[in-house]
Order: structure tokens, then C-alpha cells, then sequence
């Protein structure tokens, strides 16, 4: 083991400065595009039901430098616990003694909620397709491939096709709060024959709609005559990201159309849509990320709609 490596939970506010300097010297190297600010990190943190204490963990040196950092993003209480592994540590620390201990960390984290819950519980990680060494630590530590994904890309100066809604069904900006069980459910209707899915809980909803980042304009729902919503689209621009990347981007980063109203167009209807609001807002290029293997044929959908390859990942599990 690394000589004099200590580990330490998290302390509050006053360790967000070191973590976002951990991640974006990482980023330096990697090139993985998870440079991260303080303010993005205390929106990160700040999520309803994550325990800080329990659910970050930081490792320093013997000069008391922060060379490691791991969360866990840990499912709401079901059948089975999913917690999902995250974790950097510093290109100078590299040995392998910091990535084992974070999923040492995370394996034992796991199952102290399982053991709480009386559940099974899974610990996930995900890595770039082409991050070797990344990939060399998770299978020697037991994981095993789950599940492939892809991000794909669209320039928005290409023409976008006009979204065609089927007869009953209208474009609409999500009413707000208000209405914020209704989108849930329309959420998890839409999701729940996804791979790995677990349910949204309306806190978490609610807390997405009132960070500083949130926009309404780029909220899209599509309502049945009956007043159902029936699908959506909600797009994402990070200001933040995109500054310090220098790339004009933005996010579809959700979209879905829920049990029953699938297979009539609505899936591209609200895609389109959403490429348009994007396009408006002055965005250069439209980013998704899609399960490879997705079920609903999102990534035919994509394809069809201009988006192309531009890496992929792999989602790894261990049982523990």
C-alpha cells in the first residue's frame, strides 16, 4: 500500500476547492471532459437524499494532499440497492493503491445500506471504452461488463426537420411546479422498461427545478387531448461547461414517451423539437447520451435525426 495514505470523510464546504482542483488536474490528462467548479459540485452534493458523510470519501498523502475522491450515488430502497461508483485520483498517485481502496470504500459503503435495507445490493461503475487502465482496476477488483453505451453528436447548423405531432397531441412548456408529480409519473411511466431503471421521487424533481441552471424554455411536453402528459424532452446547457471547455454545446438530456402512447411519433416529434429550442438558444452542437442496447430503438432514433458516434462507455457491476 501507498506509504502513509490516510482517508477521511467529507468536511464540508471548505473541501470543495481541493476536489474541483483534484478533478480538473485529472482532466488535464484524461481528457475524459469531467472538469468540474465549485458551483457545479455544491449542486452535485447538495441532491436530496445523499449522505455526505457517508457517501464521499477523500484519501491524502503524508503532507496531507488530496490525491483520491469517490461518491456513491446510492438508488432509492428497492428489491436491489444500486450504488454507483465515482471516483479520480491524482495522475502522480497512480500506483493502484488509491483505486483499490476507493472500491474497497465503495464495496463496504454498499453493504452497510444493504445490510440496513435487508436488500441485495449491486455496486456499478462506469469507465470511457478506451481508459485501459481504468478498466484494468475494475475487472481485477471483480466487476464485470454490464452494459455498453454511446454519446452521440449533432451540428445544429444542419437543417432540422419540422416535428409532425400525431392528431390530439400538443407541444407545451412544462407548467412548473405545480404540476411536478404528473411529470414524474410521466418519468417513470416512460422508463420503467428501461435497463436498471429506478423511479424519480418528486423531491428530487423538485430540487432539479429550482437550481439557478434550470431552464424553462427548454422544458418540453407533449399533451394528449385528455390532458395526459404523454411524453418529453428536456434539454440542458451548461454554461459553466461550456466556457470552460470553449465548445457552444448542449444536453438532450432527457427524453422519453411514456406506456401507451409509444410507436405513433412522439419520440421524434419531441426530439425535433427539442434540436429547434437548442438551435434557438444559439447552440452549435446537440449532445445525447443512449444504452446501446435500448430497447425503444433510441438509437436507430438518433441516427435517423443526424446524430453520429463520438465515444463510448461501459457500465461495469459487482455483486456485493
Amino acid at each position: 500500500m501507498m506509504a502513509n495514505l490516510s482517508a477521511r470523510s467529507y468536511a464540508g464546504e471548505s473541501d470543495l476547492e481541493p476536489i474541483a482542483d483534484l478533478m480538473n488536474t485529472c482532466e488535464k490528462v484524461d481528457r475524459l471532459d469531467e472538469g468540474t467548479s465549485i458551483s457545479e459540485l455544491q449542486q452535485e452534493f447538495n441532491q436530496p437524499s445523499r449522505d455526505l458523510a457517508r457517501d464521499i470519501c477523500l484519501w491524502e498523502d503524508a503532507e496531507g494532499k488530496l490525491i483520491g475522491f469517490a461518491q456513491l450515488w446510492i438508488s432509492e430502497p428497492g428489491e436491489v440497492t444500486d450504488g454507483s461508483l465515482w471516483f479520480r485520483v491524482h495522475p502522480e498517485a497512480r500506483c493502484g493503491d488509491v483505486e483499490a481502496a476507493a472500491v474497497v470504500w465503495g464495496e463496504t459503503r454498499m453493504r452497510e445500506v444493504a445490510s440496513l435495507r435487508g436488500a441485495r445490493a449491486k455496486l456499478r461503475s462506469g469507465v470511457r471504452a478506451q481508459n485501459a487502465d481504468r478498466i484494468s482496476v475494475l475487472e481485477s477488483c471483480g466487476f464485470q461488463i454490464a452494459r455498453y453505451f454511446c454519446r452521440m453528436a449533432r451540428s445544429l447548423s444542419e437543417p432540422i426537420a419540422e416535428p409532425q405531432f400525431p392528431a390530439g397531441f400538443a407541444l407545451s412548456l412544462f407548467p412548473g411546479e405545480e404540476d411536478a408529480e404528473a411529470w414524474v409519473e410521466m418519468f417513470n411511466q416512460s422508463f420503467i422498461d428501461h435497463w436498471n431503471h429506478h423511479d424519480l421521487t418528486v423531491e428530487k424533481f423538485k430540487y432539479h427545478l429550482a437550481q439557478p441552471s434550470y431552464r424553462k424554455d427548454l422544458d418540453l411536453i407533449a399533451v394528449a387531448a385528455d390532458g395526459t402528459f404523454a411524453a418529453f424532452c428536456y434539454c440542458e446547457i451548461n454554461v459553466e461547461k461550456c466556457d470552460r471547455t470553449g465548445r457552444n454545446e448542449g444536453w438532450i438530456a432527457v427524453l422519453g414517451t411514456r406506456r401507451g402512447f409509444r410507436k405513433i411519433g412522439l419520440g421524434r416529434a419531441m426530439l425535433l423539437a427539442g434540436l429547434q429550442r437548442l438551435k434557438a438558444a444559439g447552440v452549435e452542437t446537440a449532445i445525447v447520451g443512449v444504452d446501446a442496447a435500448n430497447p425503444s430503438g433510441a438509437l436507430r432514433l438518433y441516427e435517423s435525426a443526424g446524430f453520429h458516434k463520438i465515444r463510448d462507455s461501459i457500465s461495469y457491476v459487482k455483486d456485493v
